[in-house]
C-alpha cells in the first residue's frame, strides 16, 4: 500500500452521476501490427475508468500513441486497443475515428451512463504538442469534467494534458494519485536507500543520478551508461557505447558520490560481443579486459551477485532502466538477475521504465514489486524535482 496525502483534487471529490468525463490516459503501448504487445498501461488505467463508470459517468478516453508527427498514421491508431479494453472491462467500447470534431462528438453523444468511448490518437493533430488553445477547447467540448490519469505524459505541456484544464474543472485520477504518493516516498526514503539506474546513455539520466546522490546510500549503475563512467575511471571500453563528451560530467558524478559517502557501484565484469548483433559471439570478461573492437552489452554474473548483495538489506529501492540489451536473450541475464534481486528485497520497491517492468513480467515477478511506475521520463523528472505541468494545472485541494 502507498500511504500519504495527495495535494490535488481527485475523482473521489466529484459526484459523477450525469457527468461526462474526459480522461487523459497513457495508452502509448507497443504494437506489432494490430496486436498490443504489452497491456501494462491499459490495465493501470482500469481503476479510474471503473470508478467513473460505477459513479454513473459517461467516460471518454483520450491518449497519444507513438510519434506520428501531427499526421494521421494508421500504424499508430488507437483502434487496436479497443478489443483489449473491451476484454478488460467486460463491455463494449465505442471508438471515434477522430479525436475532436463532429464524428468524435457524435460517438460521445450516443454514450449512456457507465459507457466508455475511446477517441483517436491526439498526436494525429499537430496542435496537440503545440498546446494549441483551439484544439484544447475542442477536446474539452467533448465533456464537462477533465480527469488527468496519464502519469507518463504529465511532464509534457500538451493540449490534452494541460490545455484542456483551462476549459474544464480538472482533477486527478487514481493512477496519477498512486504514482505521486509512491514517488514521494523516494524523496524522504527509509535507509538504506538503493537506486539502480540503467539504460543506454548517461546523458539521459545524469540529472536524476545527481539528485539521487543526495538521498541514496548506494547507487548501482549498469547498461550502456556505465561504460561512460568506466571510461572516466580509465578503463578501455573497446567499441562499447561511450559518450566521450560526457566524461567530464561522469568524473564529477564519481567525485560527488565519494564526497557524499555514497557507495557508487559499477560493473566489475561484463558480457561483451564482437558485433552489435543478437547472435554475435560473446563472452564474460573482467572490466579491465574488454578486448579491442568488442562491445559491452550486459553486466556479468559477478556484478549481478554484487548488486544483489547491495539490495539484500535495502529498505527503499528504485530501479529504472535495463542493465544490458535485455531484448536479446544472450544479453538479458544481467537485467533478469537484478530483477530477481529487486523482487527479493525486503524494502519498499519502485520500478519504472518499460524494459525494467517487462523483465519483471517475463519472470513473473511483477506482483512482488510495491509500485510499478507507468511513467519512465515523468518519474525521473519528478525525482529531479522538476515541476510537472500536467499535475501543476489540476485543482488544489
Amino acid at each position: 500500500m502507498v500511504s500519504g496525502r495527495f495535494f490535488k483534487r481527485t475523482v473521489r471529490d466529484v459526484h459523477w452521476e450525469g457527468r461526462t468525463a474526459l480522461v487523459r490516459v497513457d495508452f502509448n503501448v507497443p504494437l506489432r501490427g494490430p496486436r498490443v504487445m504489452d497491456d501494462t498501461r491499459i490495465l493501470a488505467a482500469l481503476p479510474t475508468i471503473r470508478y467513473l463508470m460505477a459513479g454513473g459517468a459517461r467516460v471518454v478516453l483520450t491518449s497519444h500513441l507513438g510519434r506520428p508527427g501531427g499526421k494521421r498514421t494508421m500504424s499508430m491508431s488507437l483502434r487496436p486497443l479497443v478489443p483489449v479494453l473491451e476484454k478488460a472491462l467486460g463491455l463494449p467500447v465505442a471508438f471515434a475515428t477522430d479525436a475532436v470534431g463532429p464524428r468524435a462528438k457524435r460517438v460521445v453523444d450516443e454514450l449512456r451512463a457507465g459507457d466508455v468511448a475511446l477517441v483517436e490518437n491526439t498526436r494525429f493533430y499537430p496542435e496537440e504538442e503545440r498546446n494549441d488553445t483551439t484544439f484544447a477547447r475542442a477536446l474539452a467540448g467533448l465533456a464537462d469534467t477533465f480527469v488527468e490519469d496519464a502519469f507518463g505524459a504529465v511532464h509534457r505541456a500538451h493540449a490534452s494534458t494541460v490545455g484542456v484544464t483551462a476549459h474544464l474543472p480538472s482533477v486527478a485520477g487514481l493512477l496519477l494519485e498512486r504514482e505521486v504518493l509512491a514517488l514521494e516516498r523516494l524523496l524522504e526514503p527509509e535507509a538504506p536507500f538503493v537506486a539502480i539506474v540503467g539504460g543506454a546513455k548517461i546523458s539521459d539520466k545524469l540529472s536524476v543520478m545527481e539528485q539521487l546522490l543526495g538521498r541514496v546510500q548506494r547507487l548501482l549503475v549498469g547498461g550502456g551508461m556505465a561504460n561512460t563512467l568506466l571510461a572516466a575511471l580509465g578503463y578501455d571500453m573497446g567499441r562499447s557505447l561511450v559518450e566521450a563528451e560526457q566524461i567530464p560530467a561522469a568524473e564529477r558524478l564519481i567525485a560527488e558520490a565519494k564526497r557524499r559517502g555514497v557507495e557508487l557501484q559499477l560493473p566489475i565484469d561484463l558480457v561483451v560481443a564482437n558485433f552489435f548483433l543478437e547472435q554475435a559471439d560473446h563472452r564474460v570478461v573482467q572490466v579491465e579486459q574488454v578486448p579491442p573492437n568488442w562491445l559491452a552489452l550486459d553486466i556479468g554474473p559477478l556484478t549481478v551477485e554484487r548488486f544483489a548483495q547491495a539490495l539484500a538489506d535495502a529498505r527503499t529501492v528504485f530501479w529504472n532502466g535495463p542493465l544490458g540489451v535485455a531484448e536479446w536473450p544472450n544479453f538479458a541475464e544481467g537485467t533478469a538477475g537484478v530483477a530477481r534481486a529487486v523482487a527479493a528485497s525486503p524494502g519498499f520497491t519502485v520500478v519504472g521504465g518499460g524494459d525494467s517492468i517487462a523483465a519483471l513480467r517475463r519472470l513473473d515477478l511483477a506482483s512482488q514489486i510495491q509500485h510499478l511506475s507507468t511513467g519512465g521520463g515523468a518519474s525521473l523528472e519528478f525525482l529531479e524535482g522538476r515541476p510537472l505541468p500536467g499535475i501543476a494545472c489540476l485543482e488544489d485541494r
